[in-house]
């Protein structure tokens, strides 16, 4: 498909939902955002500020993060914003990744309007969980969070405050990456990170919006680029709230799956994947031809309204 034909259909796409336009060159970048984990995007100078590893003695690391809520509005179609509860200004929040066996310390403070707080999927003492009322931390107030990086697979975090979907529907998670001590899989050529998200822009509890990190149509005006029969690496995650499923396609291709990827051989071979909310898989695909693919959820209602876009496949 040539560029002027996904421009096409992206229109047509848009108009459906009634939108049209550009995203803002500024905030969030979707496209960043896919390879983007432990801050490693931003400058060292800045990115200090946030992330910080420490050699241990038993071979692993300290991961210390400095992550904070805050409210803020931001782009979810063009010109369309939506008043977020946010990780760093951010939705999703940055990625967390660590090495099995490795030490996660977050500091975390609630600089917003609401008690908040961070609840990891994975092993960690009761008083890390973060999902009791004694566990809230409130406007203005901090707590550390430690716990040993565990099992490896993709994982999820996000706030378990009350009402919980509103905390999660206004937009407070992310990504939680555990690589294993002994990769016995295949040597990934690219990872990208998708996180499967939607939002209630008239507060009916119902979604208006849907996307994959986000912004709708994002990846259909600016596509994501691979190689011919490199192994793409996807970790995939399900946080949609309101809807009871959600799912991925991408069309003229299989993939193996591993479910949650806390096992080193695959479940599945296949060319879709459904989820409920917090279900997770890594996901590693190959295409055998150039070209431009579509990927999208098989959900219609929800590529319509911004879930979808395309792979641009490279000789």
């Amino acid at each position: 498909m040539k560029n002027s034909s996904i421009e096409h259909a992206q229109r047509i796409a848009q108009h459906s939902m009634g939108v049209a336009g550009s995203y803002s060159d500024e905030g969030f970048n979707p496209t960043e955002y896919l390879t983007a984990w432990n801050f490693n995007n931003l400058p060292p100078e800045e990115r200090a500020k946030f992330y910080k590893e420490t050699p241990l003695g038993n071979s692993s690391l300290l991961r210390e993060y400095w992550i904070f809520a805050e409210d803020k509005d931001i782009e979810i179609a063009p010109g369309v914003m939506f008043p977020a509860w946010t990780y760093n200004g951010q939705v999703p929040a940055p990625t967390i990744r660590a090495t099995e066996g490795d030490k996660i310390r977050i500091h975390f403070t609630n600089r917003g309007g609401k008690p908040h707080t961070m609840h990891f999927h994975g092993f960690h003492p009761a008083n890390m969980d973060g999902s009791l009322t004694e566990d809230f931390v409130y406007p203005g107030q901090s707590f550390t969070y430690e716990f040993d990086a565990d099992p490896y697979g993709i994982h999820l975090f996000h706030c378990h405050s009350m009402p919980l979907k509103q905390h999660i529907a206004k937009g407070l998670y992310g990504a939680y990456i555990v690589d294993p001590k002994n990769d016995t899989r295949p040597h990934a050529d690219r990872e990208l990170v998708m996180v499967m998200n939607g939002f209630d822009t008239d507060l009916d509890g119902e979604n208006d919006v849907y996307a994959v990190n986000t912004q709708a149509f994002y990846y259909a005006m600016n596509p994501i680029k691979v190689e011919k029969n490199e192994l793409v690496r996807i970790y995939l995650v399900n946080i949609l709230e309101f809807d009871l499923m959600n799912s991925l396609h991408i069309h003229a291709t299989f993939f193996d799956e591993y479910s949650t990827g806390t096992k080193m051989e695959p479940n599945a071979y296949t060319d879709i994947v459904s989820f409920v909310q917090g279900e997770r898989s890594i996901l590693d695909v190959r295409f055998r031809y150039p070209g431009t693919y579509m990927f999208h959820a098989h959900q219609t209602e929800f590529s319509e309204l911004g879930w979808m876009g395309f792979f641009e496949v490279e000789e």
